[in-house]
């Protein structure tokens, strides 16, 4: 299974190019693709999100919260924003469902390769 991020789901759904689109085409493909509960959160949220794409959104697996996950997203936010480093509450939720099923991110926001860096997110 393989993650994504609103960024590049979004981007896909634009028929925008690029390598983080070509991996969310092929995990959809290959039916390998999960969200993280904040990302189908954030694409049900776009008021010109049409009607066959929501169809789609819901369609797709989602990640699990586990016992311990709020704390866990927050230590981990502390842990990036304590090195001066931006960590938007969005970013920190998504990489802590990740972080808590070993699943890599596809993304293309560049504020994850913190959590990359500083708390072990994989990114695909």
């Amino acid at each position: 299974m393989i993650a994504c991020d609103t960024s590049s789901l979004s981007s896909y759904f634009q028929g925008e190019e690029g390598p983080d689109i070509e991996a969310v085409h092929g995990a959809f493909r290959s039916g390998s693709l999960i969200l993280p509960p904040v990302v189908l959160t954030e694409i049900l949220s776009d008021p010109k999100i049409p009607d066959r794409l929501v169809a789609i959104v819901l369609t797709f697996e989602r990640l699990q919260l586990t016992d311990g996950y709020w704390r866990r997203a927050g230590e981990a936010r502390r842990q990036v924003k304590s090195k001066g480093l931006r960590a938007k509450l969005g970013d920190a939720l998504i990489a802590q469902s990740c972080l808590d099923h070993d699943v890599a991110l596809i993304t293309r926001d560049e504020d994850f390769r913190h959590f990359a860096k500083h708390c072990g997110l994989k990114i695909a």
